[in-house]
């Protein structure tokens, strides 16, 4: 009876523990982590200064706690961000990831003209012939991305944006399939060309 009264209670434990809601972002939190940790390289508002380096601001935080977590397991490789990731918990990851996507995202540069065109036309229609799908199916039309699956992508650095399709490309960059199936069909004007045409879109 005992052993059987234990283990109903151990079944219920378990089961108010999953039925727990998560715990909510701490901003203040987030905010301090954030300016120890990012501010230098992502700058203090999430709006990189450093073309290289990316905007976060706006960002979707579920995608920026994925690759916080994939950059500290090592299955997105980086030598500055696996170091950086390497000490933060899930809860540390979550509170940066928060705050940051809580402030607005400043528009990119412009590009010129003829690659502007062609960029576009490869992020609202594809590449039919080399099976080479519509950015914005997954993105969205203006970039925002979809929460949780596909990121945002309005205003980002260009050349963040052309180094990231690059390495998915050349398989330097390996933590997600589906854009190393797609970058591999694209040549270096049309990376370039897209990369032009998001960080300039609204």
């Amino acid at each position: 009876m005992i052993a059987a009264s234990l283990a109903a209670t151990a079944v219920v434990c378990s089961a108010s523990e999953a039925a727990a809601p998560a715990a909510k972002p701490d901003l203040a939190k987030g905010e301090a982590s954030y300016a120890a940790v990012c501010a230098a390289c992502h700058a203090p508002d999430g709006n990189s200064v450093i073309p290289v380096n990316p905007k976060l601001a706006q960002q979707h935080p579920e995608y920026i706690v994925k690759q916080l977590q994939e950059f500290k397991a090592g299955k997105r490789a980086n030598a500055i961000m696996n170091g950086m990731s390497a000490p933060l918990s899930d809860a540390d990851m979550k509170n940066i990831a928060y705050f940051v996507a809580s402030k607005k995202s400043t528009p990119g540069a412009a590009a010129d003209k003829e690659l502007l065109a062609m960029g576009e036309r490869i992020y609202r229609g594809g590449i039919l012939d080399r099976k080479v799908p519509a950015c914005a199916g997954c993105h969205s039309p203006n970039g925002a991305g979809i929460p949780a699956q596909y990121p945002r992508l309005s205003g980002q650095h260009a050349d963040y944006a052309a180094a990231q399709l690059t390495a998915f490309r050349d398989g330097v960059r390996q933590n997600s399939a589906q854009m190393t199936q797609v970058a591999a069909r694209l040549n270096d004007r049309e990376i370039k060309a897209v990369a032009d045409y998001v960080a300039g879109l609204r």
